[in-house]
């Protein structure tokens, strides 16, 4: 569940991820404060999960955004199953609250909750430098190994083989596309005739775009951002921002550049809205149908349905992306520190089997890290209000298996932000394509040396 908000973060909206804009559980509160609301280090180290007085052990979780385990009703059937489990979580809205506050922790061993979140954009920096601080989850009786796509299990393992935690969810990545809109511009609404039309190459992409664009609706653009061109782009690509030993490579990776340009030639053409991606005035652009596509991972289904009106229901679909990425997802991890390490391992290793990842997709539309999951009736038999009779489950699935095995950094959010937001989004006003690359340049390499 997550991305960058914007951008990397993802979020958490009905099904969004990371800090997709969620109803916060408790009130947003700031590092240290904020993060362990009622958990309180108890002196030595240890969280403060503990017993209720009924001879029940309570488990507290650490959260962001929606991430969907309440709401699903999987913690009332574990605790029906464990009738000596009280199960107890406190939710932080954004994720760029949340996650300073568990680094924070994290780095002094204290303060910690018997189980917290960690989203995809962090788990590259919490697997290099607090890995010695969290249990090692692979060791958890009903684990395996082979439950997992093998590069969402990769993400959250040490080079020496510790895994630190375990997948909730990924992003499979499509298109989301509005059926009337496309059909006014002369563009085909089936989404397989749609899939067709940009197979294998965001540059038809784009081009499919200057088609729209020649019969418009009027006030429409093709696409709803720069930002989420780029993103789309470079979640599809092998190598990113890293190599594989763990050297920046943004600079010098020419399918970044690629990406880049790619994206201001949409921006210069007018191709994209002028608007960053989960702002107030781009969710007015999707109430008020002001573009035709968007970059669309299952829990962005959950975002759309959230800041349209009703009568947007149905005219919606999902087509396969020019090339499959990944856009989201979260982990679970288990705190050395907290006083019931076991019962919290055992808890995390039953919220994320293949069976409860299902259920969290038909409630919360957070789509399976498990593979067996995808052929299960509760993703197989899927559907949404927005998107009518589209088998959204099959389609995800189908984009899911295409994913590439990507590098992920500690500062990949960093990066991916400043393409976007210090970047792409200074071609709509007015910047050249390379003076917008030297702005972002600039502003990713100063972030960096922080």
């Amino acid at each position: 569940m997550r991305a960058t908000l914007p951008h990397s973060r993802l979020r958490r909206d009905g099904g969004t991820h990371s800090v997709r804009k969620a109803v916060a559980l408790t009130a947003v509160a700031v590092m240290s404060a904020g993060l362990l609301a009622g958990c309180a280090d108890d002196g030595g180290g240890k969280s403060s999960g503990s017993s209720d007085g009924k001879g029940k052990t309570t488990i507290t979780l650490g959260l962001f955004g929606t991430m969907g385990f309440k709401e699903a009703g999987l913690y009332s059937e574990y605790e029906k199953l464990h009738p000596d489990i009280k199960i107890a979580e406190n939710v932080i809205e954004r994720n760029e609250n949340y996650y300073p506050a568990l680094l924070n922790h994290l780095t002094t061993n204290s303060g910690l909750q018997d189980v917290q979140a960690v989203e995809v954009g962090n788990i590259a920096e919490i697997v290099g430098t607090q890995a010695a601080k969290l249990e090692d989850l692979s060791k958890t009786p009903g684990v395996s190994k082979a439950n997992w796509v093998e590069w969402k299990w990769e993400q959250a393992t040490t080079k020496d083989g510790q895994t630190v935690g375990l997948g909730t969810d990924i992003g499979p990545m499509a298109i989301c596309y509005r059926k009337d809109l496309f059909e006014q511009a002369g563009l085909p609404s089936d989404r397989a005739e749609v899939a067709k039309l940009w197979a294998g190459d965001w540059s038809k992409f784009v081009s499919v775009g200057e088609q729209y664009q020649k019969k418009a609706p009027k006030g429409t653009t093709f696409m709803d951002s720069p930002g989420g061109l780029i993103n789309a782009i470079l979640s599809s690509e092998k190598d990113k921002f890293y190599d594989s030993s763990g050297q920046v490579i943004y600079k010098t990776n020419p399918a970044v550049k690629n990406a880049f340009d790619l994206t201001a030639k949409a921006a210069k053409e007018g191709l994209v809205g002028a608007q960053t991606q989960f702002q107030p005035a781009w969710d007015t652009t999707i109430a008020n149908s002001k573009f035709a596509a968007m970059a669309c991972p299952p829990w962005m289904l959950g975002y759309i349905k959230g800041k349209s009106k009703p009568d947007a229901a149905g005219k919606w679909d999902v087509a396969l992306a020019p090339k499959s990425g990944n856009w989201g997802g979260s982990f679970l991890s288990v705190p050395k520190s907290g006083k019931h390490v076991k019962q919290a391992s055992e808890l995390v290793a039953w919220l994320t089997a293949p069976e409860q990842q299902a259920k969290l997709f038909s409630v919360q539309g957070s789509f399976p890290s498990a593979p067996s999951a995808y052929t299960m009736p509760e993703v197989t038999g899927a559907k949404n209000e927005m998107t009518g009779d589209a088998p959204i489950g099959t389609i995800f699935a189908d984009a899911a298996k295409a994913i590439p095995v990507q590098t992920i950094g500690p500062k990949d959010q960093i990066i991916q932000q400043g393409l976007t937001d210090n970047g792409v989004i200074l071609v709509t006003k007015g910047k050249s394509a390379a003076d917008a690359w030297t702005t972002a340049v600039k502003t990713i390499d100063n972030n960096l040396e922080k």
